[in-house]
């Protein structure tokens, strides 16, 4: 198998706004307003991540503009209630912010962003430099690859490693990045290890297996 698995660099956005933990509130919504984003991370020094400010963040101050909480929600929501009453990201800030580095895997980052219940992960190398910032929807972009682009690679890195003496009678089609493969083949045993690689290949959305045995002569 020579594919190398997608990481997070191939896909994470690399120019990135971010603000400084003695960013205000309203320079912060300006960013995002400015940039439509969802979140910022907040850096200091050279770019070392230290949280995020999101939309879910800000919003206790609106949510508590008018009535202050009850007692009973102020003790249940602490947090929320101490940002309604914040000023700079330093104080709005989620830290430590939850971030990954550039050489993660797409699954590894969709599972963390699945278990952290969060949208965007800032992307840092070793330092905890900020690199890149990576969302649901860049992890998405690999399903935007060509059928014939999935095509070429399913026969290269599943046919015919899995079927060397008979990969020239096995047809794979892509339609809209479902895979079927189609001929005979000698070891039909393979076949499950076949369908679990060719769905395991970066942009493949289904696969179907019409393979049957070669008959012997």
């Amino acid at each position: 198998m020579t594919a190398r698995p997608f990481t997070v660099n191939d896909v994470m956005t690399r120019s990135v706004i971010a603000v400084m933990p003695t960013a205000e509130f309203k320079e912060i919504v300006a960013a995002m307003q400015r940039w439509k984003v969802t979140a910022v991370p907040v850096v200091e020094g050279e770019g070392h991540v230290v949280g995020v400010v999101s939309e879910a963040d800000l919003l206790p101050k609106e949510e508590f503009r008018e009535h202050g909480p009850a007692f009973a929600e102020r003790i249940r929501r602490l947090g929320d209630t101490a940002k309604a009453g914040s000023v700079r990201a330093e104080e709005l800030m989620t830290s430590p912010a939850v971030t990954i580095g550039p050489d993660a895997t797409l699954p590894e980052a969709a599972r963390l962003m699945t278990d952290r219940l969060i949208k965007r992960l800032p992307v840092v190398d070793s330092q905890g430099t900020l690199k890149g910032i990576v969302s649901r929807v860049d992890l998405l972009k690999v399903f935007l690859r060509t059928d014939e682009e999935l095509a070429a690679e399913v026969r290269e890195d599943v046919v015919e490693p899995l079927f060397p003496l008979s990969h020239r009678v096995v047809t794979v089609e892509v339609t809209r990045g479902v895979v079927t493969l189609t001929g005979q083949v000698r070891d039909t045993s393979l076949l499950p290890l076949a369908v679990r690689l060719a769905r395991g290949i970066e942009g493949v959305v289904a696969v179907n297996c019409e393979l049957t045995e070669l008959p012997t002569v």
